[in-house]
């Protein structure tokens, strides 16, 4: 149970950094307030964990035709989702969610690589 909380708490924390840092990149994309980063960040966390899945489901046979790339889009979709459900986060026009887009999958991509804990490896050996 702890191990999960660390790392729920570590995704809500790489999810508010890439936040901050498309904040301060694109200028078309601002939060009104702190809380409201902090609201969108738990939004995107719980948008990423449950809704994600599914919409990278139903659309597969799109995602296949085009190699993956459909999924920039999904992501730019899901963050402007996020944008309309918290009223203090403000996104305008779908390529600066793109943008946002990739740049948060960059972010959480770089953090959860280099944060991903050691995996140890037991091998046992009978003579």
């Amino acid at each position: 149970m702890g191990r999960r909380l660390v790392i729920l708490f570590t995704m809500l924390a790489i999810n508010a950094l890439a936040l901050v840092v498309i904040d301060q990149i694109f200028a078309r994309i601002w939060f009104d307030n702190h809380n409201a980063m902090i609201a969108a960040a738990v939004v995107l966390a719980l948008v990423n964990t449950y809704l994600r899945p599914l919409v990278i489901v139903l659309t597969l046979p799109v995602n296949v035709l085009t190699l993956g790339l459909f999924t920039i889009f999904i992501n730019a979709g899901l963050l402007k989702f996020v944008a309309w459900l918290i009223p203090a986060f403000h996104i305008e026009g779908f390529w600066t969610a793109v943008g946002g887009a990739l740049v948060i999958s960059l972010i959480s991509f770089l953090l959860n690589w280099f944060l991903k804990p050691k995996q140890v490896r037991v091998q046992i050996r009978r003579n």
